[in-house]
């Protein structure tokens, strides 16, 4: 008896760890914005509200992937992007762009849009709780010209062991102007070794 419920007790173990996976990009996504599953996190600071979520690799193949390509293709864009971390940082005050508040001084506007076009990987720190520091390989900044509610940009880092084998990673956002000081978001990283994925196979030729 008390080996069938050892055994019963591995199996459901080895189900809550598995990774869940969804048909499409929006069920995967409703399933990141639920902070209870800690893929999540947000912080409102002197009126300006920080939002930092983990993007799971699938996201970024099936983006590229399109719908009209080979299983080959979707399995060499998996080894591609599984290399690396992405992060959406997201920043808004009163539900508008950074930048929105900036418009009437040239000289802030203009120092602003530097910070967030060049300088972010002097900004934003990812490190272990050994602080440790994961230097950024790389960012992307789409200008929206006030076309969305928030100043929305994808951080990229490297997958290393050193950071996997971590209880936890922490992201820091330093102040950018706006008088909130450093704002820290703590991740698990059972969040990435479980991660969510997608059913992409029915995408593929």
């Amino acid at each position: 008896m008390k080996g069938i419920l050892f055994l019963c007790g591995m199996v459901l173990m080895v189900v809550s760890c598995t990774n869940k996976t969804f048909t499409t990009s929006e069920e995967l996504w409703g399933y990141l914005r639920d902070p209870k599953n800690e893929y999540l996190q947000t912080k409102t600071v002197n009126g300006v509200h920080f939002s930092m979520v983990y993007k799971p690799t699938d996201l970024l193949v099936e983006q590229e992937l399109g719908k009209t390509t080979s299983l080959l293709k979707m399995d060499s864009l998996r080894n591609k992007y599984e290399k690396y971390l992405y992060f959406n940082l997201s920043m808004s005050k009163n539900n508008q762009e950074l930048l929105n508040h900036l418009a009437r001084d040239k000289q802030q506007f203009g120092a602003m849009v530097n910070e967030l076009a060049f300088n972010m990987e002097q900004r934003v720190h990812l490190y272990t709780p050994q602080k440790d520091t994961i230097p950024m390989t790389d960012y992307i900044y789409p200008r929206m010209y006030g076309a969305t509610g928030a100043t929305t940009m994808l951080l990229v880092y490297p997958k290393t062991e050193k950071l996997i084998n971590s209880e936890f990673i922490t992201l820091s956002v330093e102040d950018l102007g706006f008088y909130t000081g450093e704002v820290k978001f703590k991740f698990p990283t059972k969040i990435i070794s479980n991660e969510p994925k997608l059913k992409l196979a029915h995408l593929a030729k």
